[in-house]
C-alpha cells in the first residue's frame, strides 16, 4: 500500500495527478518553486513542500530537495508527472535509496528505454521496424556527416535522452551538419544534461502515431488504442486525436502487437507510450519510447474510458490490471494545447496575469489546466495553460464540438494560440485527415490569416 504520495511536478500535471490520489483516498504532497507559491496545485494539495527558487535547475530539477521534501513530509511514493525529472534514471534510483516508490518504471528499463539508440537495438532484436540509422551515439559532427553519406540525406540529429522536440535537427545537407549537430547537442546538454547525439534517416512528411500501454508487475500489458500526433510545430505537439483517421484496421492491429512486444521486450512496467513514424502507405516504424505519462494522455482517456493516472498508481502499488490486451475505443476524441505563445510572432512565448478566465463546458468536454483569474505565469516554465480535450461519437462531431468550445473558452491577459487552434480544426485539409507533421510549416500563413 501507498501511504502518502509526492508529487514532483506543477502546474497542470500536478493538479491532475492530485486528482487521481484523491478519487483513490491516498493524502497527497505538492512541492512548489518560489515563483509557484500561488499556483492552483498548492492550493489543492493536502500538503505543501517549497524547494527553491524560480529556476527549475535550483527546484523542480534539484533531486535533494524533491527527496527531502518527500522525507520530511513522510512520503513513501513520489508521482514525477511529465517533464522535470519524469524520465531521469538517476532520480528512480534516489527515489529506492530513501525507501521510496517511484511511480512508473525501473531505473534500467528507463535508462534503455530512455536512450534513443539503446531503444532501437531493443526493438530490432524484438523484430519491430525501425527508422534506419546509427547503432549508437554519435561521437561528433564528422562522424554524423560520415553516416549521413551512408543513409543519404535528410537525415535527423536526435538528442539521445529527453524529448519534446528539443535536441532534434532536420539535416538537409553536407553544408549544414556541423552547425545543426552542435545546436542539437547544446540544447539537449541543457535541456537534459546530457548532450549525447544520435543519428536516423530523415522520413519527410510522416505522420507521428503513438500507442499508449499500461503493464503491470506481472507482466499484463494493455494498449489503449493509438493517437495521432501529426499536427506539430517544431517537434512540439499541439493538436493529438484518437483513433487516427490515417489508420486502417489492419495497421491498427499490428501497432498495438508491436506495442504489446516492445513492452516484454524490455520487462516494462507501467504507463508508457511507444511512438511511431508512419509513411502514406501505412508503413510505420519504431521512433522512441516515453517513459512516463504524456501530455495527451486525455486523449486515450476519453475513448477508452480509462483513468491513466489512477492506474499508474495502482500498478505501483502492485494491484493488477483488470482488462488486458487490446481495448475497443469508442468514439473520437481531440486535445487542443492551449499555449501563452504568440503564433504572429514566431511563436515567441507570453507572460502576464490572467485579467478573465472562463473555461468551455457541456457535453464531452474536458478542460485541464492551472488556471484561474488574478493567476501571473512565471516566466521560468513552458508555454502550456491548459489542455481542452473533447470527445463525440465520430470525426466530424468531435471537430464541431472542439471548435464550440474554443469558442467559448475565455482568456484574457494573454496571447494564447487559441485561434490558431481554431484556423487548424476549419482547414479543409486536417478536416479530411490529410494531413502529416509538416502540416503547420506547410500552411502557417494561410492559417493565420483563416
Amino acid at each position: 500500500m501507498l501511504s502518502k504520495i509526492l508529487i514532483a511536478n506543477r502546474g497542470e500535471v500536478a493538479l491532475r495527478v492530485i486528482r487521481a490520489c484523491h478519487e483513490l483516498d491516498i493524502p497527497c504532497v505538492a512541492v512548489y518553486s518560489e515563483a509557484d507559491a500561488d499556483s492552483l496545485h498548492v492550493r489543492e494539495a493536502d500538503e505543501t513542500v517549497c524547494i527553491g527558487p524560480g529556476p527549475v535547475i535550483e527546484s523542480y530539477l534539484k533531486i535533494p530537495n524533491i527527496i527531502g521534501a518527500a522525507e520530511i513530509s513522510g512520503c513513501d511514493a513520489i508521482h514525477p508527472g511529465y517533464g522535470f525529472l519524469a524520465e531521469n534514471p538517476e532520480f528512480v534510483l534516489a527515489c529506492e535509496d530513501n525507501d521510496m516508490v517511484f511511480i512508473g518504471p525501473g531505473a534500467e528499463i528507463m535508462r534503455r528505454m530512455g536512450d534513443k539508440s539503446l531503444a532501437k537495438q531493443t526493438m530490432k532484436q524484438a523484430l519491430i521496424p525501425v527508422v534506419p540509422g546509427s547503432e549508437g551515439a554519435v561521437g561528433d559532427a564528422a562522424e554524423a556527416a560520415r553516416l549521413a553519406a551512408e543513409f543519404g540525406y535528410p537525415v535527423m540529429v536526435k538528442a539521445s535522452a529527453g524529448g519534446g522536440g528539443r535536441g532534434m535537427r532536420l539535416v538537409q545537407s553536407p553544408g549544414e551538419m556541423d552547425n545543426l549537430f552542435n545546436m542539437a547537442s547544446s540544447e539537449a546538454e541543457t535541456a537534459f544534461g546530457d548532450g549525447t547525439i544520435y543519428l536516423e534517416k530523415g522520413i519527410v512528411g510522416p505522420h507521428h502515431v503513438e500507442v499508449q500501454v499500461l503493464v503491470d508487475r506481472a507482466g499484463s500489458v494493455l494498449t489503449l488504442g493509438e493517437r495521432d500526433c501529426s499536427v506539430q510545430r517544431r517537434h512540439q505537439k499541439l493538436i493529438e486525436e484518437s483513433p487516427s483517421p490515417l489508420l486502417n484496421w489492419d495497421t491498427r492491429q499490428k501497432m498495438a502487437e508491436a506495442a504489446i512486444a516492445a513492452c516484454r521486450a524490455c520487462g516494462y512496467v507501467n504507463a508508457g507510450t511507444l511512438e511511431f513514424l508512419v509513411d502514406d502507405d501505412r508503413n510505420f516504424y519504431f521512433m522512441e519510447m516515453n517513459t512516463r505519462v504524456q501530455v495527451e494522455h486525455p486523449v486515450s482517456e476519453a475513448v477508452t474510458g480509462i483513468d491513466i493516472v489512477r492506474e499508474q498508481i495502482r500498478i505501483a502499488r502492485g494491484d493488477l490490471l483488470a482488462i488486458t490486451g487490446s481495448i475497443q475505443t469508442r468514439g473520437h476524441a481531440i486535445e487542443l494545447r492551449i499555449n501563452a505563445e504568440d503564433p504572429a510572432n514566431d511563436f515567441r512565448p507570453n507572460t502576464g496575469t490572467i485579467t478573465k478566465y472562463v473555461p468551455p463546458g457541456g457535453p464531452g468536454v474536458r478542460v485541464d489546466s492551472h488556471l484561474y483569474e488574478g493567476y501571473t505565469i512565471p516566466v521560468f516554465y513552458d508555454s502550456l495553460l491548459a489542455k481542452l480535450i473533447v470527445w463525440d461519437l465520430d470525426r466530424p462531431a468531435a471537430i464541431r464540438r472542439a471548435l464550440r468550445a474554443l469558442n467559448e473558452y475565455i482568456i484574457e491577459g494573454v496571447v494564447t494560440n487559441k485561434e490558431l487552434c481554431s484556423a487548424i480544426l476549419r482547414n479543409p485539409d486536417f478536416q479530411a485527415g490529410n494531413y502529416t507533421t509538416a502540416f503547420i510549416e506547410e500552411n502557417l500563413e494561410r492559417l493565420e490569416l483563416a
